[in-house]
């Protein structure tokens, strides 16, 4: 009897491990995402609608320190558009992933938690930015400058930008760990991806300001955002005017 026992025992194991491995494909509990699934940092707002963005250079013309040493906010710009490639370097440089194994990005982050979320506002709509992918959440299609321009405060540089670039902070994805000090980690980490987006633009030829003179709640309300979702910095980057040469 106690042969028998022995000798049915690793079937019935073999058995059981082979049930739960098949559930988890029927739809259990996966301890994992299947590849091509959204990773759960990512969050979905708008309708689905994404704009792939072309792969960033990882090399320029300018070096590190002439783009430091060149670097001045600037708040008149020219009316030209940017094109999606000058698009994608931007925010490649303020959040892009610059590690696919772990998924780290381009600003350092206290617990690599990202609470940050990059937001742009632009004369045909509104976009989110999903760095796991590289590409663009299509918000909306309504131009919300005037609205923009307005809860900053009717600042020229919001007005004259082609692309404002809107940093959020979801707090509570660094105060669950950290506490209150959660708070200034974020603040440090938005300050990071904004030098990262003055550097990049300097380095393409582009100009950009920072600005923090704004109302948060008429902000919010521009580009509705979700809930939790803070603004903190709108960054405007445009091609600076030029100079008029002297007589």
């Amino acid at each position: 009897m106690k042969k028998c026992v022995l000798f049915l025992l690793p079937v019935v194991l073999f058995i059981v491990i082979t049930g739960m491995n098949s559930k988890d494909k029927e739809g259990g509990t996966k301890m994992a995402p299947e590849k091509g699934e959204k990773s759960p940092t990512l969050h979905s707002f708008g309708d689905g609608a994404v704009i792939q963005l072309p792969a960033p250079r990882l090399k320029g013309e300018m070096s590190l320190e002439e783009c430091i040493q060149k670097r001045r906010s600037i708040r008149s710009f020219e009316p030209r558009k940017l094109t999606l490639q000058e698009i994608s370097q931007l925010l490649w440089a303020m959040q892009g992933i610059t590690d696919e194994r772990q998924g780290l990005r381009a600003a350092p982050s206290a617990g690599a938690l990202y609470p940050l979320e990059i937001y742009l506002v632009k004369d045909d709509g509104v976009y989110h930015y999903e760095p796991h992918g590289h590409r663009l959440e299509v918000l909306g299609t309504k131009d919300v400058r005037d609205e923009l321009v307005s809860a900053a405060l009717r600042q020229s540089s919001v007005r004259q930008a082609a692309v404002n670039f809107v940093i959020c902070a979801v707090y509570e994805r660094v105060t669950t760990r950290y506490g209150e000090k959660g708070v200034r980690f974020t603040d440090m980490e938005a300050g990071h991806a904004a030098q990262n987006l003055h550097l990049e633009a300097v380095a393409l030829g582009l100009a950009s300001v920072p600005v923090g003179a704004f109302m948060e709640e008429g902000v919010a309300k521009a580009l509705s955002l979700p809930k939790g979702h803070r603004p903190i910095y709108i960054l405007p980057v445009g091609e600076p005017v030029k100079q008029k040469a002297e007589k």
